[in-house]
């Protein structure tokens, strides 16, 4: 549920329609589950909530008016002209897609709007009071939009459709997807939610955090200022390299359906942003050699992140690059190379250990007397071992002994001398 470099979100596989359903109403009460106890005095991430909301406080049109006004924005900024347009992969009718390589440019035409937005007065600090329903509308839009979508796939044509998307029971392919790359005319609808409503959207709730705690304590603490900056980078870092999503799972090969509508337009935002919801509620006293402790082990984190996928796409666009050309490589009978050294010579998934140390300097800021802002780091580590797990799989099917020789020669999955 987080657009990443190499992977996919993680699914069901051939599982049940009733682990399809399961996660359906799972992932929502989640969401909710933690949003309450964030702004509750206990905030016990494995206790009850400190109330169950009634459907007044959920349903709010204004909420789901502000909802669509979003979306009309960043499609506006979508089909905005490109400095560069790319090519998806080959499909199975032997054509490519064309795509919009213009996310980062979104994301600064939406600070420059926001910005003279707060000039002119808008309440930007009132989001968080409105974050339940804003949530609960994000909620409804997936199941309407992901229902429109699986209509839509009933005249799509049997080349467009997801290979684990077509299994023929309604509750499992509605949650994963039948179609594959569902669009209208240049609108992609897949690519577009994967990068654009979510990420931003989740800069932007931490942003309104930062504000409300600024207006109700005098100025920002420097716990807030870490969190914003970090998941900022990040996400400044997906769309600065946003043609790379076009090599991922998510787009190549997962169909577009529930689970990643809801992961991209509800999940991504109200619950990656938990850790600015728990500081404004919960303050963290933070002095400078904490602070600079933990810049650090971010700092790290994002190095290994940034140059594992860096000489991965170089290593793709360009393997004699001087760059990667000297690096080790086993030929596969594709005729691809798999690279055995320099970062991927460590570990088979080194972007996928920057992320876990990312995650985990997004969660000390906010201390360790509570579980609950650590939520990101214990599912996101599942996430990636999941993930990777099904990486594994399918790499093996498709190299076969190539693969074998890869891990004989990294034996380690993603954290060096442990996994």
């Amino acid at each position: 549920m987080r657009p990443r470099e190499d992977g996919t979100e993680g699914g069901l596989g051939q599982g049940s329609a009733r682990g399809a359903a399961a996660l359906m109403l799972l992932l929502p009460a989640t969401m909710f589950h933690l949003l309450l106890v964030a702004r509750s005095g206990p905030a016990r991430l494995l206790g009850p909530p400190p109330y169950l909301p009634g459907l007044e406080e959920l349903w709010s049109p204004r909420s789901l008016l502000l909802w669509f006004a979003w979306l009309g924005l960043q499609a506006a900024l979508y089909l905005l002209p490109a400095h560069k347009v790319a090519e998806g992969q080959e499909l199975k009718d032997k054509s490519r897609l064309q795509y919009p390589i213009n996310g980062f440019q979104a994301l600064v035409l939406t600070a420059l709007l926001l910005g003279l937005g707060v000039l002119a007065g808008l309440p930007l600090g009132a989001l968080p009071e409105m974050l339940l329903p804003l949530a609960f509308a994000a909620t409804l839009i997936a199941f309407i939009f992901s229902l429109l979508l699986y209509l839509k796939s009933q005249v799509a044509p049997a080349s467009a459709l997801a290979p684990g998307g077509n299994s023929g029971n309604p509750i499992y392919d509605f949650f994963v997807g039948r179609e594959l790359n569902p669009r209208i005319h240049f609108l992609d609808f897949k690519y577009f939610c994967e990068l654009r409503p979510g990420l931003i959207g989740w800069v932007l709730i931490n942003l309104a955090l930062l504000m409300q705690e600024a207006e109700l304590r005098g100025s920002p603490s420097l716990a807030m200022w870490l969190v914003n900056g970090f998941q900022l980078l990040y996400v400044g870092d997906a769309l600065w390299y946003e043609e790379a999503v076009l090599t991922t799972m998510d787009i190549t090969h997962d169909g577009f359906g529930f689970m990643l509508v809801f992961g991209d337009l509800a999940w991504v935002p109200f619950t990656y942003s938990l850790q600015a919801q728990f500081l404004l509620h919960h303050p963290q006293a933070l002095g400078l050699p904490m602070a600079s402790a933990i810049c650090l082990i971010n700092a790290v984190g994002y190095y290994i992140f940034r140059g594992a996928n860096s000489q991965k796409n170089t290593f793709r666009k360009n393997p004699s690059d001087p760059r990667v050309a000297d690096l080790k490589t086993i030929s596969t009978a594709t005729g691809r190379q798999l690279l055995v050294s320099g970062w991927w010579g460590m570990v088979r998934h080194p972007n996928y250990l920057g992320d876990l140390i990312m995650a985990l300097a997004w969660s000390l800021p906010c201390g360790a007397s509570h579980l609950l802002p650590y939520f990101y780091l214990l599912y996101f580590t599942a996430l990636l071992v999941h993930r990777e797990a099904r990486d594994e799989r399918q790499c093996l099917q498709k190299y076969g002994l190539a693969w074998r020789e890869y891990c004989q020669c990294v034996p380690y999955r993603i954290v060096p001398y442990i996994y």
